[in-house]
């Protein structure tokens, strides 16, 4: 027999749905006929729902935050016999003890984009637009700029600092471009240059060569070429007076980690 859950929520009815999956997927059992009613929100929305179910087979499976909805909802189920299951009240009375405080009682909390989703969408797509760019816009709008020679992490290491909500540019540094005179002026102490060991570097270089089909003798991956643009890059962070940080066997967490001390320090 393929069994009928009923998912009842006072929001949209995901949590409790993904909960009672995550249930099922632990027997061999038919799949499940799933219904879902969302935005549950009065007695009579929960007694129109329950006359409709065949209690023999079906389970009712909510999430309601409200205590006086959760009671009504399982004192109906207890009368006609309907088997019931409760995923949040205990969830919420175990944290009621344990934070000594009372729950909020607003339904779909989890689901709202508050300002803090949004400012993390606008860094996402501030860094986006200046990821590897020369241009001293970046410069001036971001909350932070980062420089270095090339595969020195700049890139994975901004959009990290985007997550945290940070609007991340990263400027390359080529002996033969000259950086923007703006760089210099290092406004609101926001530059932070990175440097890596020059032999680490060589076989970061020959080995995106390699993915891309290219000479991994190409000039870019010589250690040559390489001492060359990190003394480079030294001397620019040495005039811009910004602090560096050595990527060299760190992953990208720890070393935007450092970033992160530094920004909510200075």
């Amino acid at each position: 027999m393929q069994p009928t859950i009923v998912v009842i929520s006072d929001s949209i009815g995901e949590t409790a749905r993904g909960v009672v999956m995550a249930g099922l997927s632990q027997f061999d059992a038919p799949e499940a006929n799933i219904k879902k009613f969302s935005y549950v929100k009065t007695r009579e929305d929960i007694e129109t729902i329950i006359k409709e179910l065949r209690p023999k087979e079906t389970v009712l499976a909510y999430t309601l935050v409200n205590p006086e909805l959760r009671k009504e909802l399982a004192q109906m189920a207890e009368e006609v016999g309907l088997p019931h299951i409760d995923i949040l009240g205990p969830v919420m009375e175990k944290f009621e003890v344990l934070l000594n405080k009372k729950p909020r009682l607003e339904p779909g909390l989890i689901h709202q984009l508050d300002e803090e989703y949004f400012q993390r969408v606008e860094a996402i797509e501030f860094t986006v637009k200046y990821d590897d760019r020369n241009d001293p816009r970046g410069i001036e709008l971001a909350d932070v700029v980062l420089i270095g020679v090339s595969r020195t992490s700049k890139t994975p290491m901004s959009v990290y600092l985007a997550y945290q909500g940070y609007k991340a540019a990263n400027i390359p540094l080529v002996p033969e471009v000259p950086p923007p005179d703006l760089m210099f002026k290092n406004p609101d102490n926001k530059i932070i240059g990175l440097t890596i060991d020059p032999l680490l570097l060589n076989e970061i270089r020959q080995e995106r060569l390699k993915s891309l089909g290219l000479d991994r003798k190409a000039q870019y991956a010589s250690i040559k070429r390489i001492n060359d643009e990190l003394e480079y890059a030294a001397e620019i962070m040495r005039r811009v007076g910004c602090p560096i940080i050595n990527v060299t066997n760190k992953s990208v967490e720890e070393s935007a980690n450092e970033i992160l001390k530094y920004l909510r320090e200075k």
